[in-house]
């Protein structure tokens, strides 16, 4: 078999077979098949894309490339779930302890992040004393006691895409539908789960900017779950304006608090039920989503969802008293308010660009080598549709340095107030098959 007659097939938009795949990828893996052929197939595959049975068969190919994780010693339905990021996105921090206080476990591998804020692990890093640092064996036990644990990103889980996806990077090939769904893919797989709920982002602070675009990609990764035996569905959720008030990662905490205490914002809170109770209903443990959904709510209610957060928290080092304590969190030195400066109605809020705001005060990373801090970010006040006066706080700057401007620049910038709003949508739709 040679790469070159793989690359002219696929370049004709003629079918690869499954161990055509596989020598593709295992011979990029092991340093076999240079760059510049590997190059020339993700370009082939841009251009002439894969049907059903490719993309899955590429998917299982990256996941054999490295680590698997074996989850069977855990008891009951595994349930995970992914998002494809955004601005202030702070569901899984509000749905892990939701859905474990339903005794559904919750075995949660996640990274730190590169972009407007940290990952869910440096989210939780906030909390004093947390660490993902704990055994396989650990963390299995935990979630067979406590039905919730999260731990970091194995080394070599999935090295096929690690690699290929800096070559797509430096290649103008990362926009191809059956390469990001095999990509996100072959790491929900490699983790682990039994079923998994994808929630597939669209708007200005999405990677996906079109609601098509969103529904291909969530379309491609459902079928490629489906077809290797993961019970899997996504909903497609709006990211045009940030996601709740918070962004920044002690401030999404505190905010992921209030949200199990049932004082969450509206849209945090309702994108939180709906991918639960999708959770809920793959974990068999409802009939229904209207059913699932009244479980979460009851536990919130009831302040189970609450407590699980805080034996989670303790299970791995955190201060738990901080659920109770959120002024425990890290606190920024400065408080900038940005007031309107012209009254109406917010119109628009540029997702992504607020995101940079953030990162510009240090609450993300630009490149991997960057430090995070943990206090800064951004505390809005306003979403579309909201009516302002001028003078009204448009959000607040948590600093740890008091020149400002060029992030006041930017929100300005980012911040439409008009006559009137349109309020975006914020589930376009749920795809199952």
């Amino acid at each position: 078999m040679r790469m070159v007659d793989i690359i002219a097939k696929k370049r004709d938009g003629k079918e690869l077979t499954t161990q055509e795949i596989a020598f593709f990828v295992d011979g990029y893996t092991q340093g076999n098949i240079p760059d510049y052929q590997a190059s020339a197939l993700a370009m082939a595959i841009f251009f002439q894309d894969m049907n059903d049975r490719e993309r899955a068969d590429l998917t299982m190919a990256m996941v054999n490339s490295g680590d698997v994780i074996d989850l069977s010693a855990i008891e009951g339905v595994k349930v995970d779930k992914h998002s494809t990021g955004g601005v202030g996105d702070t569901t899984t921090l509000v749905l892990a302890p939701l859905v474990a206080a339903l005794d559904i476990p919750v075995a949660k591998m996640s990274g730190r992040g590169l972009g407007h804020t940290g990952g869910t692990i440096d989210k939780l890093e906030a909390v004093a004393g947390f660490h993902v640092e704990i055994s396989s064996e650990q963390f299995i036990e935990l979630v067979n006691r406590d039905k919730i644990a999260v731990i970091g990103q194995t080394g070599n889980l999935t090295p096929a895409d690690k690699k290929l996806y800096a070559l797509r990077d430096v290649t103008g090939t990362v926009n191809s539908i059956p390469l990001i769904a095999g990509s996100i893919m072959s790491k929900k797989i490699a983790a682990g789960a039994d079923a998994i709920v994808l929630d597939v982002k669209t708007g200005a602070g999405a990677f996906m900017k079109t609601t098509d675009d969103a529904i291909a990609l969530a379309t491609a990764m459902v079928r490629i779950g489906n077809h290797v035996g993961r019970n899997t569905m996504a909903v497609i959720s709006d990211m045009s304006q940030p996601l709740g008030y918070a962004i920044g990662n002690a401030l999404e905490v505190k905010e992921a608090i209030e949200t199990l205490r049932g004082e969450g914002p509206e849209d945090l809170t309702e994108l939180v039920m709906q991918l639960g109770s999708q959770m809920v209903v793959l974990a068999k443990k409802a009939d229904s989503l209207p059913a699932a959904r009244q479980m979460l709510e009851e536990v919130i209610r009831n302040g189970k969802a609450l407590a699980k957060f805080r034996d989670f928290l303790a299970n791995q080092g955190g201060d738990a008293s901080m659920v109770d304590h959120p002024e425990k969190l890290p606190q920024a030195k400065y408080r900038i308010e940005v007031p309107a400066k012209q009254a109406g109605v917010v119109a628009n809020i540029v997702a992504d660009e607020i995101g940079v705001a953030a990162m510009l005060l240090g609450a993300g990373r630009a490149t991997k080598e960057d430090d995070i801090d943990l206090a800064v970010g951004l505390m809005m006040h306003k979403k579309v549709g909201d009516r302002v006066a001028i003078g009204d706080s448009l959000l607040t700057i948590h600093a740890n340095r008091e020149d400002v401007a060029s992030v006041m620049a930017k929100i300005y910038e980012s911040i439409t107030i008009a006559d009137k709003a349109e309020v975006p949508k914020l589930i376009h739709t749920i795809i199952t098959q």
